[in-house]
């Protein structure tokens, strides 16, 4: 019994050595995985070879090569030549027609009359009056007339002229200081800040007078803080884009003080001489708007002062301006008035109202809707234009 249990473990002894002979030798044979395939980025040689090369293809009929057309690149926008501002004034004068048969022709006519009685100054007071130069301005002048026709017993036409040429001059004060302050002070740039109600042409207007600033050979930056139009922003970025200007603007209904900070700053990034920032139109009488246009003034002048205030006046509004204007002086400090659509009326007596109410000189005149029709205001080349005759700019 005990050589069959013997026998027995021999016998499983040999199957387990066969066993494990067999298994070891397959686990050693067990494929090693495939290496992962590495992909070659030949973008960086294609980079270095450049866009391909179109081969000459060659016309089979006549064996000759034909070279591939030539790839032509869009022309860059040509910017617009702004017009000189000297002498606008002068090419513009027919513009002033409406008022021309005001001044020229009523007025000239009245005191060429033979016999200046009572009746024939009421109605020289009558006409200045409808041409909104003002009662106070139009008493001055009636008297100062009287008195110079007396003593001088003047009567030929060209000597009428002459006189009421000089009385006019005198009435626009010459020696206000009509020119823009526009040139960049220890790096900063310029600021002028554009106000006005709305429908007096005010985005429009600040197009042109970028316009006037690049004639003058100024480098201008447009900031589009009038927020609450659509197109406002789109209007002036337009005008900027004619003469090189770049315009800083945000989201519609953004905060106009942040636009204007913004353009401020990037004024004095970019080195341009002038920063020329276009508010909302507001009415004088909404006490909101009027506050966040002070708002505006406080936040730009973080950065420095501003340099001119401008005022945007439709002088086909006539006295009502007036009232509009004396209310925007008393939130920021109008440095100057841009008065508009002067063409369009028979008024042209409100530079005087206007100068002489507010005691802030008229610097520019709309006299069209073209956009070099934006003039610097000279008063003896205005009052030239009125009566059709080289005005007189002495002092009476």
């Amino acid at each position: 019994m005990a050589e069959y249990l013997v026998l027995a473990l021999v016998l499983l002894g040999v199957l387990i050595v066969g066993a494990v002979g067999l298994v070891v030798p397959r686990l050693r044979r067990r494929p090693e995985p495939p290496l992962p395939r590495t992909e070659v980025d030949t973008r960086a040689e294609e980079d270095l070879a450049g866009p391909p090369v179109e081969a000459p293809q060659s016309d089979l009929s006549t064996g000759v090569l034909v070279e591939p057309p030539p790839v032509i690149e869009a022309p860059a926008p040509t910017l617009e030549v702004p017009e000189p501002t000297a002498g606008r004034l002068v090419r513009l004068r027919s513009r002033l027609s409406r008022s021309q048969n005001v001044f020229g022709k009523g007025l000239l006519g009245l005191l060429a009359r033979d016999h200046l009685d009572e009746d024939v100054w009421e109605e020289i007071e009558d006409s200045l009056i409808t041409a909104d130069v003002g009662v106070d301005a139009t008493r001055e002048i009636v008297d100062r007339l009287r008195e110079r026709t007396r003593v001088l017993g003047t009567r030929s036409a060209s000597e009428l002229r002459a006189l009421l040429a000089a009385e006019l001059v005198n009435a626009l004060d010459p020696s206000m200081d009509r020119s823009l302050r526009t040139a960049p002070k220890d790096g900063v740039p310029a600021v002028l800040l554009v106000v006005g109600v709305n429908g007096a042409g005010k985005t429009t207007t600040c197009g042109k007078i970028a316009r006037v600033l690049v004639a003058d050979g100024r480098s201008v930056l447009l900031g589009a803080a009038d927020t609450f139009r659509a197109a406002a922003a789109d209007q002036l970025q337009t005008w900027g884009e004619r003469v090189g200007a770049e315009t800083v603007r945000g989201p519609e209904a953004a905060d106009p003080a942040s636009v204007a900070f913004d353009a401020v700053r990037r004024g004095t990034d970019t080195g341009v001489d002038t920063v020329l920032i276009d508010t909302a139109g507001r009415l004088q009488n909404k006490v909101g708007l009027m506050d966040e246009l002070g708002k505006v003034k406080r936040v730009v002048e973080k950065q420095g002062p501003i340099d001119e205030t401008l005022l945007i006046l439709d002088a086909t509004t006539g006295q009502n301006g007036l009232e509009q204007a004396r209310v925007f002086t008393e939130v920021v400090n109008v440095t100057g008035v841009v008065l508009t659509k002067l063409d369009g009326t028979a008024k042209g007596g409100i530079v005087i109202a206007v100068q002489r109410k507010l005691g802030i000189p008229v610097k520019l005149v709309g006299l069209g809707e073209g956009k070099d029709d934006l003039a610097p205001f000279d008063p003896a080349q205005f009052v030239d234009a009125l009566l059709g005759t080289e005005a007189a700019g002495r002092d009476a």
